[in-house]
């Protein structure tokens, strides 16, 4: 592989790969801080939609019963849960993707991306499923726990290690789903722009220009993957919650027009500008240290399997 001039390290290095994940931990990680007020209103609308049933309404009940404290309740497992995970999505998403395109060379684009985000989201929701449980807990039972010091050993005293990965499969269930749509529509959104829009190689652009691209693929992503993934979203909620044993009680309990409307408009509030954030810092770190902005990797993998 050969080395460029100015980058800190060469793309699909070990080094590359540890540069993807620490830029996905910081750029997941202090977005979903920044939203937790929005992430604790859903969480509620999701699991009392009577009471909270408008997000102006839910802020204003939110502030006058439990204070403006309340709106940052959960915040620790927003950062440190939501950073593991993005760390595990955007690092191995970049190591499969580049697995993937060397293994299966006469498969279509699509097919790679689906399986590469599909990959790396198994691994990270392992890793966010126990920080998401106590989250939920914090969020919607006020005398639960402060947060997670003191959230992770009372909920393992009071359900054992499967308290922390009940919500596992639903978690699947949201997730896999809007990663698969999220990162393809992504990939292919770059490329629409830079080929329809733009008419330039992503070369020829500057940093800036780049990462305005980053930036409105992102949101496009954001926004279908929402759609996709919110009747999961509803019932992690409510199983977290125990307001209902299982999935299928679940789904009967919130109903299926209920498990695609309830709280999207919130969630598409959150959701598109937060993968927008992300994958703008995420960008803008691997810029910043020497590599070209993400999306639109086929031509790199096909050089870097030439020159193997």
């Amino acid at each position: 592989m050969r080395k460029v001039e100015g980058r800190l390290c060469e793309e699909f290095s070990p080094a590359y790969y540890g540069l993807c994940t620490v830029g996905g931990m910081l750029s997941a990680g202090t977005t979903h801080l920044a939203i937790t007020p929005l992430d604790v209103l859903k969480v509620n609308m999701q699991v009392n939609p009577i009471k909270y049933n408008k997000m102006a309404s839910g802020f204003s009940i939110l502030w006058k019963e439990q204070g403006p404290s309340s709106l940052w309740r959960g915040w620790s497992g927003k950062l440190f849960g939501y950073g593991v995970q993005g760390g595990c999505r955007f690092g191995l998403y970049e190591y499969f993707k580049k697995l993937y395109s060397d293994v299966l060379k006469d498969h279509n684009r699509s097919t790679i991306f689906f399986l590469s985000s599909a990959s790396a989201q198994v691994f990270a929701d392992v890793a966010l499923c126990p920080f998401e449980a106590v989250k939920v807990r914090v969020q919607t039972q006020p005398y639960f726990s402060k947060g997670l010091v003191d959230g992770f050993p009372k909920l393992y005293a009071t359900e054992g290690l499967a308290g922390f990965y009940k919500g596992l499969f639903p978690l699947w269930g949201r997730n896999l789903p809007f990663s698969m749509i999220m990162f393809t529509t992504f990939e292919h959104s770059v490329d629409l722009i830079y080929h329809k829009v733009m008419q330039r190689r992503k070369e020829d652009c500057s940093r800036a220009q780049q990462l305005g691209v980053t930036c409105l693929a992102a949101y496009a992503a954001g926004a279908v993957g929402t759609v996709i993934s919110n009747p999961a979203d509803n019932i992690v909620s409510s199983l977290y919650n125990k307001k209902a044993d299982n999935v299928m009680q679940a789904v009967r309990n919130i109903g299926l027009v209920n498990l695609f409307t309830r709280s999207l408009p919130v969630r598409i509030t959150l959701v598109g500008p937060v993968v927008t954030l992300q994958w703008f810092f995420y960008d803008t770190i691997k810029v910043l240290c020497g590599l070209p902005s993400s999306g639109g990797l086929t031509r790199r993998l096909e050089e870097a399997n030439l020159s193997a």
